[in-house]
């Protein structure tokens, strides 16, 4: 039995992902040119030198992962077709001796502290090794806590972790201050600082705070270009994470960036789903510390800043935007000037945390905290929400707008009480956290019942929201009721295996159906595919949630009845067997190959729910084709 699953993970690996590959053109990385058997032989045989200096290491040593992103990077190079250009053997023997010295220090314990510097960590969502760059300044002082800029790099299509790793290494950034760390993460390559992408850089930021004295009060997040639209989105979903923000020239938001005219727009929930990521629709989070946009005078991406303006201008507040004369795409010495400083002002006051005003602005509980103040239940998702709050003393004045819970944390001295849109409510005057929520149409202090049935923070969806937590694929443990969902099923997962390792450049976890643990539902959400006839965890969901039936000749959901032999469902919602964690059924991330052209397209294609016409092929833009698609309400229910 162990043979064949070991068998059948090979198959998924190997098999599937060559299937996908001819099916569906891979956009991100580009394939590379081909290489000579020489030139084959040479990087298999660095990667061989690599796997057996990793030997060295155990396999639970805290600093493995420093050694490891070498050998990911050259496999990675080598399985994928990563080379672009005769030279690039060259960067192979670089790091091959960057990872002999790498593994080398990790064995003497005698770590560098300064200079040019690449570490790795091991991602908590998929357990992959991901790299990121240091800039250390040599005569910071190291025996005290010190501010960390985090900088995001542009948009590079071939710029992968070979090549990620070899800049690192080998040159400095555009920003070198003397008082401060630069962190540059990786972020998965190139997917717009979002999804995967966007919880790397919080885990960077934790790894190197694992190795250095890091002021948490004192971090900047600043980018160009494709990372100026991650210090846009990221800067406004974690707002209170830091101290000051720059983004330059990157996109801040989906429809007016890529010109789209209304006839030529997305179906109405993929509109909807532009609310994960548009930067517009968390501006009040900004205004909760300094923010500086920067943009050359003769570059379209300009209509970013511009964008971030009027959306500032709409709030009372003016933007500090800062434009470089007669500059396409990139800085000019005095405004990189008027930048540093500037942030280094930010960096220099700190985290406002006495800060008696708080914003909050969301769409989704995904992003629900903002100091003192959290959201812990809207009205209706996908609508603007907001908790603007003061504190004067003991006493507390809020204004919601589409919130049903939150939460206000007491202080000191401890809240005494509250105004809540109106409404006053004493409060015991104790310490920790006050809940407050709606009752009908007026505030009590207190929880709303009923939380394991209602949509709560990391439990919101989309399908997408399961990709930025830890996640198990379950593998189907038999056959398919129906042979074009078998079909259907073993390319989908070519496809997730392909795209996961390629361009988030992670790996999956899986497991097969009969083989997932009670601890494995505990730490994972699951990614089950299949059907009732092959895949028992979907079974018995779909025995639990009473409004999907699913046998061998019928899909009912959502009031249609469609032929199960050529539909399948996809969908997310709280796993039955635990409901802290999701289960999502026959999806990956959804957005495809055909929105990698521009990282504003790399946003969720799909929401809670999805119905699939498998008569439709699979392809860059979709699973197949979409007949019914929708948001599921706020307890999970059918709309």
């Amino acid at each position: 039995m162990r043979s064949w699953i070991a068998a059948f993970n090979l198959f998924i690996v190997f098999g599937f992902v060559s299937l996908q590959s001819a099916e569906i053109e891979r956009r991100l990385p580009p394939k590379g040119i081909a290489l000579s058997e020489a030139q084959a032989a040479e990087v298999a045989a660095a990667r061989a030198h690599l796997t057996e200096r990793l030997v060295e290491i155990p396999a639970d040593h805290p600093r493995r992962a420093d050694a490891e992103i070498y050998h990911k990077a050259v496999s990675y190079a080598l399985e994928f077709g990563e080379f672009y250009k005769p030279e690039d053997l060259g960067v192979v023997r670089d790091l091959v001796l960057a990872a002999d010295q790498a593994v080398d220090q990790i064995k003497s314990g005698d770590q560098p502290r300064r200079g040019l510097r690449v570490c790795g960590y091991r991602s908590s969502i998929d357990g992959s090794v991901q790299p990121y760059g240091l800039e250390v300044p040599e005569r910071l002082d190291l025996d005290r806590p010190v501010p960390l800029w985090v900088w995001l790099h542009g948009r590079g299509d071939k710029t992968t972790d070979l090549y990620f790793i070899h800049q690192r290494l080998s040159k400095p950034g555009r920003f070198q201050p003397e008082n401060a760390i630069v962190l540059h993460p990786f972020g998965r390559q190139c997917i717009g600082w979002k999804s995967a992408g966007e919880i790397d850089v919080l885990e960077a930021v934790d790894d190197v705070a694992k190795r250095y004295q890091i002021d948490r009060d004192r971090i900047a997040l600043a980018g160009f270009s494709m990372g100026g639209a991650g210090a846009w989105h990221i800067g406004a979903h974690y707002t209170d994470r830091f101290a000051v923000i720059h983004a330059g020239a990157g996109f801040a938001e989906t429809a007016r960036y890529n010109r789209l005219k209304p006839q030529d727009y997305p179906p109405g929930y993929e509109q909807v789903l532009w609310g994960v990521y548009d930067t517009p629709g968390y501006v009040r989070n900004l205004l909760n510390l300094p923010v500086i946009a920067y943009s050359g005078e003769n570059d379209k991406q300009i209509q970013a800043a511009r964008v971030m303006e009027a959306a500032f201008a709409a709030e009372g507040r003016e933007l500090p935007h800062v434009i470089g004369a007669k500059m396409g795409h990139k800085y000019d010495d005095r405004s990189r000037q008027l930048i540093t400083d500037f942030v280094g002002r930010g960096l220099a006051d700190g985290r406002d945390l006495s800060n008696q005003e708080i914003h909050l602005q969301t769409r989704t509980l995904r992003y629900h905290r903002m100091h003192w103040v959290a959201a812990h239940g809207l009205i209706e998702h996908w609508k603007d929400s907001r908790i603007d709050a003061t504190r004067n003393g003991a006493a507390v004045s809020v204004k919601t707008k589409n919130i049903r819970e939150f939460s206000v944390e007491s202080g000191e001295p401890p809240l005494q009480s509250a105004t809540v849109d109106g409404v006053h409510i004493a409060i015991p005057g104790e310490p920790g956290r006050v809940r407050f929520h709606l009752a009908g149409e007026r505030w009590q202090l207190g929880e709303l019942p009923g939380a394991e049935r209602r949509k709560v923070p990391g439990l919101q969806g989309p399908i997408d929201d399961a990709f930025l937590d830890p996640f198990l694929v379950v593998l189907p443990s038999g056959k398919s009721m129906n042979p074009r969902v078998q079909q259907w099923i073993e390319s989908e997962l070519s496809h997730f295996e392909a795209r996961w390792r390629a361009t988030f450049r992670g790996r999956l976890r899986k497991k097969r159906a009969d083989e997932v643990t009670a601890q494995d539902m505990n730490d994972y959400h699951l990614v089950a595919f299949g059907d009732p006839g092959c895949n028992p965890i979907i079974t018995r969901a779909v025995q639990a949630w009473g409004d999907l039936d699913w046998d061998k000749e019928i899909l009912r959901f959502a009031g249609r009845a469609l032929a199960a032999g050529e539909h399948v469902p996809v969908l997310i919602r709280p796993n039955p067997a635990n409901r802290s964690k999701y289960l999502v059924i026959n999806s990956g991330p959804t957005f495809r190959e055909a929105h990698d052209r521009t990282n504003s397209l790399q946003n969720p294609k799909l929401p809670d729910w999805a119905l699939i016409d498998l008569k439709v092929a699979p392809d860059g833009q979709a699973p197949g084709g979409i007949v019914g698609a929708g948001f599921f309400d706020e307890e999970w229910k059918l709309k």
